[in-house]
């Protein structure tokens, strides 16, 4: 089946699935025109009322509960989530609130999580009968080591912002209320932490994150591969001629 079909599949189900299928069409749709901004850097993805994403709906999933259905849900969200991921974008998921079964998952999507004070993410599954079925468990294990990932999923843990930071979940934390007057939103600290590594033309940034997602995905011989076709992308380009006409010498 196609991921069209799969789309339309999902709409046609709205009705019982409700905004829960909606959600996802609406991120796939996102997914498309992204990958489609050929001049962006950065992508920080960020959840409404200061709730990341609290995870399915219980009525939703009891109306897809067969097994054809689901694994149709399951592919959908793997390719949506995959490609988010692929996207030439650093991509960062602001934690606020709870991030909760499939939002949990959604976080492993993104290269860099940041957590708010309070907020906690929690692999759920477990409580449903389930596992991660949209690519969260294998991006956990990269992410945190398959140790930390068998605990987390194992155990339904509830990673807070101190325990994300210390296994490597959290990439950082963000000020608490009383700390931000000084800071900004969540938003404004979240886009200042994330300009450090966008700084630059976009041609440059976009190929960082190229090959360091083909060295996460791909054998190194293939990685090596995609790492020197990307080389020859900006060597001499124009980002590349100007550093060198207006840097003598590192710094």
């Amino acid at each position: 089946m196609t991921l069209c079909a799969l789309r339309q599949q999902l709409l046609r189900g709205s009705s019982c699935c409700g905004a829960w299928a909606s959600m996802m069409v609406d991120l796939e749709e996102r997914v498309t025109q992204l990958e489609e901004w050929t001049d962006g850097k950065g992508l920080i993805i960020q959840g409404a009322a200061e709730t990341f994403c609290s995870g399915s709906d219980l009525n939703a999933v009891r109306a897809i509960s067969n097994p054809q259905d689901g694994m149709k849900m399951c592919m959908f969200m793997q390719s949506a989530l995959t490609r988010l991921l692929r996207l030439p974008l650093i991509s960062v998921a602001l934690v606020e609130g709870k991030a909760l079964g499939g939002g949990a998952e959604l976080t492993t999507a993104c290269d860099f999580r940041l957590m708010a004070s309070g907020s906690v993410i929690q692999f759920v599954h477990k409580h449903m009968g389930l596992v991660p079925g949209w690519g969260g468990a294998a991006r956990l294990v990269r992410i945190v080591g398959s140790q930390n990932a068998l605990k987390l999923l194992g155990g339904a843990v509830k990673v807070d912002s101190e325990l994300g930071l210390h296994i490597g979940l959290a990439d950082g934390v963000l000020e608490s209320d009383q700390e931000a007057k000084d800071a900004g939103t969540p938003l404004q600290q979240a886009e200042n932490w994330l300009s450090r590594y966008t700084k630059g033309p976009a041609p440059v940034i976009q190929a960082v994150k190229k090959v360091v997602q083909s060295g996460r995905e791909l054998p190194l011989s293939e990685a090596l591969r995609t790492e020197k076709e990307v080389f020859g992308t900006v060597w001499g380009g124009a980002a590349n001629l100007q550093a060198l006409a207006s840097k003598p010498k590192h710094k």
